[in-house]
């Protein structure tokens, strides 16, 4: 199960990695200053942090097969998932607005704009669902393997 947690950790670190640089890219930290955004960067960044950290020692505990760092590796995911419920929560009006609102128009698309759009506007639903239920299943397999229960 150990394996399991891994594979979908990386997978979850993979589209929040994607969602980050749009965010980026986006100007959405710039935007967050002004209050475009509606992302707050210590929440953005502190997110990807912990669970980057995390991801890290879950990858010694595995490979090296160091079953006493499960729960350091655990540790950071709580918090994680408390920044992960926060942000979608902050989110969804934006994504909803894009859907009553139409396309914006090019002006507004580009950073620095007089009504720039939020650059969390831009982020594909479909990657921001699966990252949250890869998310979620992540967090229960290494809470599991760390418990002992399924197997190492």
């Amino acid at each position: 199960m150990d394996t399991a947690a891994l594979i979908t950790w990386v997978v979850t670190a993979l589209g929040g990695s994607y969602l980050l640089g749009i965010w980026i890219r986006r100007d959405g930290i710039r935007q967050q200053r002004s209050g475009t955004s509606r992302l707050p960067a210590p929440a953005v960044f502190g997110h990807f942090a912990l669970a980057a950290i995390g991801l890290v020692v879950w990858i010694i505990c595995v490979v090296a097969d160091k079953s006493a760092l499960a729960w350091t590796s655990f540790g950071p995911l709580p918090p994680v998932a408390l920044l992960g419920f926060v942000m979608p929560a902050r989110w969804v009006p934006v994504h909803r607005g894009r859907a009553t609102a139409g396309p914006a128009p090019a002006a507004a698309t580009t950073p620095g704009a007089e009504g720039a759009v939020p650059a969390e506007r831009h982020f594909p639903l479909a990657v921001v669902l699966v990252h949250g239920l890869l998310a979620v299943a992540t967090l229960v397999l290494v809470l599991l393997t760390t418990l002992g229960i399924g197997g190492g």
